[in-house]
C-alpha cells in the first residue's frame, strides 16, 4: 500500500525551488550579481534569491508587518541578507519551517512583487 507523502517530509531542494519559481506566471531567472546567487523576477523585478551551490536560505520579500512575526516564530527566519530588512527576510531552508509554509511565503513574495509592478506590466502580466 503507497504511503502518502506530507510536505513536511519533503525537504526542499534547488531543483524543486528553481522549477516553483519557474512556473510561476511572467518569471525569469537570472545571475546579476555573480555565477552563484540566482534570483528570480517577475516582470523584471526580483522576488526570491538563493545561493545556487550551498542552498541553504532563500531571500523573500515580506510585508514589514509579516517580516516581524515570521522573525519572532521561527529561529530560522532573519532580516534580509543584503537586503532592506524591513520588506526582506532570509529564510532557512530545511529548518524549523516546514515546505509547505515555505511555499506560502514564496507566493507571497512573488505575490507582494507583483502588486508592486506599474498598472501597465501587472496587465501584461495577465494577458501571458
Amino acid at each position: 500500500m503507497a504511503q502518502a507523502v506530507s510536505f513536511q517530509s519533503i525537504l526542499m531542494d534547488i531543483e524543486f525551488f528553481r522549477e516553483y519559481c519557474l512556473k510561476k506566471k511572467g518569471v525569469t531567472e537570472e545571475l546579476p550579481f555573480d555565477n552563484n546567487t540566482l534570483c528570480f523576477k517577475v516582470m523584471g523585478k526580483i522576488f526570491a534569491i538563493t545561493d545556487i551551490d550551498e542552498f541553504e536560505s532563500i531571500n523573500l520579500k515580506c510585508h514589514p508587518e509579516e517580516a516581524i512575526k515570521l522573525r519572532e516564530k521561527y529561529e530560522s527566519v532573519l532580516p534580509g541578507y543584503h537586503m532592506n530588512k524591513k520588506h526582506w527576510n532570509t529564510i532557512a531552508v530545511n529548518s524549523d519551517m516546514d515546505d509547505k509554509t515555505l511555499l506560502h511565503w514564496i507566493n507571497h513574495s512573488y505575490d507582494k512583487v507583483v502588486a508592486g509592478l506599474p498598472k501597465k506590466l501587472r496587465e501584461e502580466l495577465k494577458t501571458l
